[in-house]
């Protein structure tokens, strides 16, 4: 090969470097704009108005729950396939004969299970129990008339 022979673009190593770093930059943007478009992260409520105004409520539900000095520890049995959930109250507390479990992932909104759960026991409830991604978890237990939010690791 002589040395004034013209070389080809294409056969250069720098200009597809010049190419495609830019080029893997594009595709990446791309990609990254399809995941958030198929992705429903759901961490903001559709009706936060709503939400907002029944923070009271919630608030009066946790405070009566702390002075019947409620407490709760889940456990869950995968052989059996049940949720156990054992409350400790005041001695003058009335257990309810049913109380809703509901399990709120912290970052995923469409990971969320509620379940119902019937008075077996004493002070022992137990339920059906929901198919739960690995991860950090809200549990709250609640009736009518209290709410218990506790955090726990499945």
């Amino acid at each position: 090969m002589m040395k004034n022979e013209p070389v080809s673009w294409y056969s250069s190593p720098y200009v597809w470097l010049m190419i495609g770093l830019p080029l893997t930059a594009v595709v990446a943007g791309v990609y990254t704009i399809y995941l958030a478009v198929i992705s429903d992260d759901g961490l903001v409520s559709e009706h936060y108005y709503k939400d907002g105004l029944v923070i009271n409520r919630i608030l009066k539900l946790e405070n009566a729950a702390k002075e019947l000095n409620l407490s709760a520890m889940v456990n869950f049995d995968e052989e059996a396939k049940k949720l156990k959930i054992m409350l400790t109250a005041n001695p003058q507390f009335i257990y309810p004969k049913e109380i809703k479990a509901s399990f709120l992932n912290k970052t995923r909104k469409g990971f969320d299970k509620e379940v119902s759960l019937t008075l077996g026991n004493e002070n022992i409830y137990s339920g059906e129990l929901p198919t739960l991604v690995i991860g950090q978890w809200y549990v709250e237990i609640e009736t009518d008339q209290w709410r218990i939010l506790e955090s726990l690791e499945y």
